[in-house]
């Protein structure tokens, strides 16, 4: 039989925002990816990191701040530990969940590091916010190490981080290879770990690469038959959260334009995940992308439910 080659993107609801939530989350994320296998795909899997990448860094920040000896860790390396402790729960998940169906396959976590543009814009007006709120004196004591920080007003401040576009996936000979050999693969965890290459070297980048844009990569670079989006809500919407709301269960690249250029879709939430699908489509016209929630795949698929957007 000939499966269809998908990428699935994940978002923070399939796994929670706590390391004791991610267990519980990724059993349910585990069934409808279990789902998809079963209705004829061969996945490659990435997925948000958000809440994990800003628990490590709070973690080792609050470390220095008792054992002056140690050193903090860089945010490469936060986001490293994140896609290997999300890659090491959805696998697990995931297989138990396979072979609890009578399907033996491997699945594998491949840790990916992303190249990125050091004259990026982004470095120079970063807007991720991470970690935990500071006081004022926290905040002042960052920006003489030279971070950026930003105030939410009542909370305090939070450090900020760019967010660059991402250029290339360093190991996507290997995440093909397994994709090919029929392995389920998870990679790029979190937007993959932003890199800057220097001659031979690739040194690590003060940033995070936003999930939604490296899904859409990835989903080109491995020729995919449909990007698959899972989010918080069963579709996308028009007017979102007024009394016109209105569900759009199919859409075009022309119309998603329009509809952008309308403001329809929230930056940080919809907005990114319209971009991802439409670079995809341009490149790979032929695709299919899929936009649901966890909870809906199997409706989705069915044609039940979901935004289906093609070129």
């Amino acid at each position: 039989m000939t499966r269809k080659k998908a990428v699935v993107s994940l978002g923070h609801e399939s796994l929670g925002y706590t390391t004791t939530e991610q267990w519980d989350a990724v059993k349910i994320t585990a069934r409808a990816l279990a789902d998809l296998v079963e209705a004829g795909y061969q996945l490659t899997i990435t997925h948000s990191n958000g809440p994990q990448v800003s628990m490590i860094h709070k973690a080792m920040t609050e470390l220095r701040r008792v054992y002056t000896d140690y050193t903090p860790a860089p945010m490469c390396v936060c986001s490293a530990m994140s896609q290997g402790y999300v890659g090491y729960d959805i696998q697990n998940a995931l297989r138990a969940e396979l072979l609890g169906r009578g399907i033996s396959k491997p699945v594998s976590t491949v840790l990916t590091q992303v190249t990125v543009d050091p004259y990026d814009e982004a470095f120079y007006e970063p807007t991720k916010a991470i970690g935990r709120y500071m006081s004022a004196e926290d905040a002042d004591i960052e920006v003489k190490k030279g971070n950026y920080v930003k105030e939410k007003p009542g909370k305090g401040f939070r450090r900020v981080v760019a967010a660059p576009k991402p250029i290339d996936i360093v190991e996507i000979d290997a995440i093909r290879t397994l994709s090919d050999a029929g392995q389920v693969v998870i990679a790029c965890g979190g937007g993959g770990i932003p890199v800057i290459e220097q001659s031979h070297a690739l040194k690590g980048a003060s940033a995070v690469i936003e999930k939604d844009a490296i899904a859409g990569k990835l989903a080109c670079d491995l020729q995919a038959d449909e990007l698959i989006i899972l989010t918080s809500v069963p579709c996308v919407y028009r007017n979102f959260g007024t009394p016109e709301e209105e569900p759009l269960h199919t859409m075009t690249v022309s119309m998603a334009g329009e509809l952008t250029a309308q403001g329809q879709f929230e930056e940080g939430t919809m907005l990114p995940k319209i971009e991802a699908s439409v670079s995809y489509l341009e490149r790979n016209p032929s695709g299919r992308v899929l936009i649901t929630s966890i909870g809906t795949v199997s409706d989705a698929l069915k044609g039940k439910n979901g935004t289906v957007i093609t070129a």
